[in-house]
C-alpha cells in the first residue's frame, strides 16, 4: 500500500512495483532480436550474469597472454575513466600528458636515443601496433625507391612462420609479400641466416619476434641484426628491423638486461608491446616506439581540429576508452623497475617449477622450459601411445583448466604440443594444483587404449 500523510495533500499512487526475491514474473525475452518494450534492469543483469557463468574461469586459462588480474586502486581508476575518449586530447589534456609519459618511459626502457623525444603512441592492443609499425616500414622503403627512381610495387616482409596472425594480417590488408622462415628441426623460430638469405631490394624489413608465442622463446634479435649489417656492409640491401615484443619488451629489461635486442642495435627500427600482456594491464592496450621521427613517415600522422583543437594521430582506431593507458601509467609508478622486476621474476619462477615438475612426470617432454617468457611448451613422449595432448586438455577442462593444445606449423606440423603461460596472479599454489590435477588425469589416461581426442576437442586456434 502506499503510505500517506494524515491529513495531507492527496497524490499518485506510490507504490514501488519489486520483483519478488525467488523468482520473477514469467516473460519471454528474443535472444536474437531487440525485444520490443523495457525490461527491469535488475532482471536484464541477471540474464547477462547467469550467462557469462558458462565462461571460463580467466585465471584459470593457462592459454591467454592478457591480464586477468590487477589491484582494486587500478579498477578504481579504471572506472574513473571509462568514458575519456582517448582521441579527445583536447577535452581530456592530463589524459594525453600520460600517455606521452607512457611513451617516454618505454622508450627509456628500451634504450632509445633520446627517450623524451621519441615517436610513439598508444594503441587498442599490439596487433594495430604491428600494423602501424609496418606501415611505416613499408612507407620508408617506398619513399627509397622513389627517391632512386626504382619500381616500388612489391615489397615483401621476412619473418618466422611462428609470427601472430597479425602479421599475416598486415601483409593481406596492406598488400605486402610475406616471406615466411619454416620451422626446421629442433629450431622453432626465426634463425639470422635464414632471415638474410630471404632478403632482397625489395624488402621493407624483418620482423623478430622476442618471445613467439607457440613456445616463449626469443628470437636472436643481435644476431639477426649483425647478420643484416653484414649484407649491407657487402653491397646488399639496408634492411631495418622491427622487433615485435608483445610479451618480452615488457620481460627482458627487467630479468635480461644483459640481452642486447632494443635500440642499442642501430638497425631496431620499431619496437611494439601490449600493455594488457605482461605490461600488466587490463585487455585493450597497446603500445609502439619508433627510435626516432626519421622511421615514422611524417605523412601517415595526421593533424584534426575538430575536436577543439589541432592535435596529431596515428592510429587505425580514432576513438577508444582512456583507461587501460590511465592503468598502464598507474602500474609503471606503482611499481617501478624493480617492482615490474619482482613480478616478472616470480611469474618466471612459478613457470620453471611448473616446467621442471611437468618433466618429471614421465609421460611428457619439454621443448622449452620458461626461462625467457614465462611460457613452455611439452608434448607427450612418442612412446606413449594411450593419450595425446589434446585428451590431456579435454580431461583438464573439467577441472575449469584451459590449457591450449594445438600443432606447430609448416615443417613441423607433426609436433603436437601443449602451452602454459604463468601470468601475474598464478601462484605457487595454484602451480601445485595444476600438478596434482596433471597427475591423476594422466593416471586415468593411460587406462584407455588408444587417443581419443582430437585438435577439434582440445584445440588451439593461433
Amino acid at each position: 500500500m502506499a503510505l500517506k500523510h494524515p491529513g495531507g495533500p492527496t497524490g499518485p499512487d506510490r507504490d514501488v512495483p519489486v520483483n519478488p526475491l525467488y523468482t520473477r514474473d514469467d516473460i519471454q525475452i528474443p535472444r536474437h532480436q531487440m525485444p520490443e518494450g523495457e525490461i527491469e534492469p535488475d532482471t536484464a543483469f541477471q540474464i547477462v550474469h547467469d550467462e557469462l557463468m558458462l565462461d571460463g574461469n580467466a585465471r584459470l586459462n593457462m592459454a591467454t597472454f592478457v591480464t586477468t588480474y590487477m589491484e582494486p586502486q587500478a579498477g578504481a581508476l579504471m572506472a574513473e575513466c571509462r568514458d575519456k575518449n582517448m582521441i579527445d586530447k583536447d577535452e581530456y589534456p592530463q589524459t594525453a600528458i600520460m600517455e606521452l609519459r607512457c611513451v617516454s618511459i618505454l622508450a627509456d626502457l628500451w634504450s632509445a636515443p633520446d627517450a623524451e623525444r621519441a615517436m610513439g603512441c598508444s594503441t587498442t592492443g599490439s596487433s594495430e601496433a604491428c600494423m602501424l609499425a609496418g606501415l611505416a616500414l613499408k612507407r620508408r622503403w617506398q619513399q627509397r625507391r622513389k627517391a632512386a627512381g626504382l619500381p616500388y610495387d612489391k615489397p615483401n616482409l621476412v619473418m618466422g612462420v611462428n609470427v601472430q596472425v597479425c602479421w599475416e594480417k598486415f601483409a593481406n590488408y596492406f598488400e605486402v609479400e610475406p616471406r615466411y622462415v619454416p620451422m626446421q628441426g629442433d629450431r622453432f623460430h626465426l634463425g639470422a641466416p635464414e632471415a638474410v638469405a630471404l632478403c632482397d631490394e625489395n624488402t621493407i624489413g624483418v620482423v623478430a619476434i622476442l618471445g613467439s608465442t607457440f613456445d616463449g622463446s626469443y628470437e636472436p634479435v643481435e644476431e639477426i641484426c649483425a647478420a643484416l649489417d653484414t649484407l649491407h656492409a657487402g653491397g646488399g640491401p639496408d634492411v631495418p628491423v622491427h622487433v615485435d615484443g608483445a610479451s618480452g619488451a615488457m620481460i627482458a629489461p627487467f630479468l635480461d638486461p644483459d640481452l642486447v635486442w632494443d635500440f642499442r642495435l642501430p638497425r631496431v627500427a620499431s619496437i611494439n608491446t601490449s600493455g594488457h600482456k605482461y605490461g600488466l594491464v587490463y585487455p585493450g592496450v597497446g603500445w609502439v616506439v619508433w627510435r626516432d621521427d626519421e622511421a615514422l613517415p611524417k605523412e601517415l600522422v595526421f593533424r584534426v581540429n575538430y575536436l577543439g583543437g589541432e592535435m596529431p594521430t596515428f592510429a587505425l582506431n580514432f576513438s577508444r576508452p582512456g583507461a587501460q593507458v590511465i592503468a598502464q601509467y598507474y602500474n609503471f609508478l606503482r611499481l617501478g623497475r624493480e617492482g615490474y622486476r619482482r613480478v616478472q621474476q616470480n611469474c618466471r619462477n612459478v613457470a620453471t617449477y611448473l616446467s621442471a615438475h611437468i618433466a618429471e612426470q614421465g609421460p611428457f617432454e619439454l621443448l622449452t622450459k620458461g626461462d625467457e617468457l614465462p611460457v613452455f611448451a611439452f608434448k607427450v613422449r612418442a612412446e606413449e601411445t594411450r593419450f595425446n595432448v589434446f585428451d590431456v586438455a579435454r580431461g583438464l577442462r573439467e577441472r575449469g583448466w584451459l590449457l591450449p593444445a594445438y600443432t606447430f606449423p609448416a615443417e613441423r606440423t607433426d609436433l603436437e604440443v601443449m602451452r602454459v603461460v604463468v601470468r601475474n596472479g598464478f601462484s605457487h599454489d595454484l602451480a601445485d594444483v595444476l600438478l596434482e590435477d596433471l597427475r591423476r588425469l594422466c593416471e586415468r589416461l593411460k587406462e584407455q587404449p588408444h587417443p581419443m581426442a582430437g585438435p577439434a576437442a582440445g584445440g588451439f586456434h593461433h
